[in-house]
């Protein structure tokens, strides 16, 4: 599709539909009546609990989590909400519960993303001895909680029960968060290579992709991983010295995000043409991010790289010991979040998850154009 053609579709679609990024349009416009969710902590609503959840982070369902729009903990990592929690605003929806909490209305859809998952199944950390502070899902098991979530519909895949998979997808989108920071994270100090796990990982998220496609998803949005070298946890386990980027970043790791972003968005090229009848969304965080880190006092942030919530002061406030981080008993929060870029020093704020659901939201960074995602959806 030309470059043209997305302007003409952004200046049309976006006042008809969403009137304003975030503004509530009548449920008759509703492009989409359900959404489905999948992906790590940048998307969880509240699925992870104490048994599973990686030390590090340990204290998520204690304030200042939640504390800025919530005013009380939900088990986000943030002070509010999330890109998905925003999606869920511009689409008149409810935010979407977390799977696990059974006692939740999913009528407009659930959430299956698990904090500190990973795309490659956990049993390739356990064989490389890598499972401190790992989770044992990824995102083959919110995959398994999708059919288990759906098995009473009948629905196996569109070709043998195309009437009851049109029901489960019928008015639905599929949001895939981001997924696979937690496996480059995960191998750090190890002698497992980044290139080993892009290859794995990459792998599974086309095949869960895929598998949800063929069961008869129509519409699709999928994140690539953000600039993670920006993140207050780079600075820390980055070798020193360290090359930075052009925007002050760790170079290395935000090379790592990109070289995963292409590759995936490799496959999802190859998935449209598998699915020509589905539309698949590529959300493009990493230029999102940059966009964002490189103008900082645009978006009305002060703070890039210091963490809000943390301990140890200096330039990023973060310490990765379950006693200094985030709503450990000697952390502190600073008194503006709306300031900061980085919540606790491996998430972001409300404001920054603000900031990228906009930049999805207006079209600019993804392809196609979320107004084309939500013009074929009315079509349909």
């Amino acid at each position: 599709m030309s470059s043209f053609l997305y302007f003409a579709l952004l200046t049309i679609f976006i006042p008809i539909i969403l009137h304003s990024p975030f503004s509530h349009a009548s449920p008759r416009t509703r492009p989409f009546d359900k959404v489905y969710v999948f992906g790590d902590s940048y998307t969880d609503t509240g699925n992870l609990n104490d048994a599973t959840r990686p030390s590090v982070f340990h204290h998520v369902d204690s304030l200042p989590y939640g504390r800025t729009f919530f005013h009380h903990p939900t088990n986000r990592y943030s002070n509010g909400r999330l890109v998905i929690d925003f999606i869920a605003e511009s689409l008149n929806l409810p935010y979407f519960p977390p799977y696990l909490n059974k006692h939740t209305k999913t009528t407009h859809g659930v959430n299956f993303a698990i904090s500190g998952c990973t795309a490659i199944p956990y049993s390739f950390f356990a064989k490389n001895n890598l499972t401190t502070n790992t989770v044992p899902q990824s995102l083959t098991t919110q995959l398994t909680w999708f059919k288990e979530y759906t098995k009473g519909s009948g629905c196996k895949d569109a070709v043998s029960t195309p009437a009851k998979c049109k029901a489960v997808f019928n008015g639905a989108l599929v949001w895939i968060g981001q997924m696979a920071a937690n496996d480059y994270n995960y191998i750090t100090g190890s002698k497992i290579t980044s290139k080993t796990v892009q290859k794995l990982a990459i792998k599974y998220q086309t095949q869960v992709i895929n598998e949800l496609l063929k069961m008869g998803a129509k519409h699709v949005v999928v994140q690539g991983l953000p600039a993670t070298g920006c993140l207050p946890l780079s600075f820390i386990i980055a070798p020193r010295p360290t090359e930075l980027d052009q925007i002050g970043c760790v170079a290395f790791k935000n090379k790592e995000s990109y070289d995963h972003n292409m590759a995936l968005q490799a496959k999802l090229h190859e998935l449209r043409k598998m699915h020509p009848s589905a539309v698949i969304v590529y959300g493009d965080d990493w230029h999102a991010y940059r966009e964002v880190f490189r103008n900082a006092a645009k978006y009305g942030f002060v703070e890039r790289f210091k963490a809000c919530c943390g301990s140890g002061g200096g330039a990023y406030n973060f310490v990765p010991d379950p006693r200094s981080t985030c709503g450990a008993p000697g952390a502190m929060s600073c008194k503006d979040p709306s300031r900061y870029m980085s919540w606790d020093g491996l998430h972001v704020t409300e404001g920054l998850n603000r900031a990228v659901s906009k930049l999805f939201i207006d079209g600019l960074f993804a392809q196609p154009p979320f107004p084309y995602l939500l013009k074929k959806a009315v079509e349909s």
